[in-house]
């Protein structure tokens, strides 16, 4: 990373997305802008027992929209970063540099994307799909969405609201019915995109986004690029 500012911003208002998962919205002090493309992270400085470590969360809120920002996490087991978020309040003040990162959609190609995302793996996709569905042109997008239970869709009204409003936007929950720690993307994402973008998909044409947690992400990736949609039409973030 190349040098960059450090911002300071106020944390206006915390909403409470599932018992594991809270959105901030933040404000920049001083009036200033921030300025970024759909799909980049912040690098927050976190002042932890006589530290500062530095946790990194992708923007959730659209670049076009005028005041604070969205950044939306999950509360990782044992993990000092959100632990510490989680533990603030409104009012607070945080501290991060950026925005940072190459994992963005910015001018779309004109072609189908298709977005697959694993739980909280979604949030840059929030920002993306908004950006292709003001953006004229045939931009068909598709959310594929695996998550434990129905209930751990993050903005899952949102997703059918645009369903609804955009006939080129369409989003399918997969969901595992069952516990967090008995989920395994494999199960429920793999099998999907094989029978429906290996076996079936002609031609191969499609723009893929992918971000989830860990080794399926990789999978799914080589599942893709195996068989035979150019490398740089797979894009991907592991978390």
């Amino acid at each position: 990373m190349s040098s960059s500012p450090t911002f300071t911003a106020t944390i206006e208002k915390i909403i409470e997305r599932t018992p594991e998962t809270r959105s901030f919205f933040l404000r920049v002090v001083n009036g200033q802008k921030l300025s970024f493309l759909p799909g980049q992270f912040l690098s927050f400085l976190l002042p932890i027992s006589g530290q500062t470590l530095t946790r990194a969360y992708t923007i959730a809120s659209v670049p076009e929209e005028e005041g604070c920002f969205e950044i939306c996490l999950n509360q990782v087991r044992g993990g000092p970063g959100s632990a510490y978020l989680f533990s603030l309040k409104e009012t607070d003040l945080l501290c991060f540099t950026g925005p940072w990162g190459t994992f963005v959609l910015d001018q779309p190609l004109d072609t189908e994307y298709i977005f697959i995302a694993d739980r909280v793996g979604v949030v840059p996709f929030r920002p993306m799909i908004a950006r292709l569905l003001t953006t004229k042109g045939p931009h068909p997008a598709r959310l594929l969405y695996a998550a434990p239970q129905a209930r751990d869709v993050l903005y899952a009204a949102e997703w059918q609201k645009w369903e609804c409003q955009r006939a080129r936007f369409s989003f399918r929950p997969l969901t595992d019915q069952c516990e967090p720690e008995k989920y395994s993307i494999e199960r429920v994402l793999l099998p999907y995109i094989e029978q429906h973008f290996v076996k079936e998909a002609r031609p191969r044409s499609r723009q893929f986004y992918i971000c989830g947690i860990g080794r399926p992400v990789l999978l799914l990736r080589d599942l893709l690029r195996g068989a035979g949609y150019e490398r740089q039409a797979v894009k991907y973030e592991k978390w």
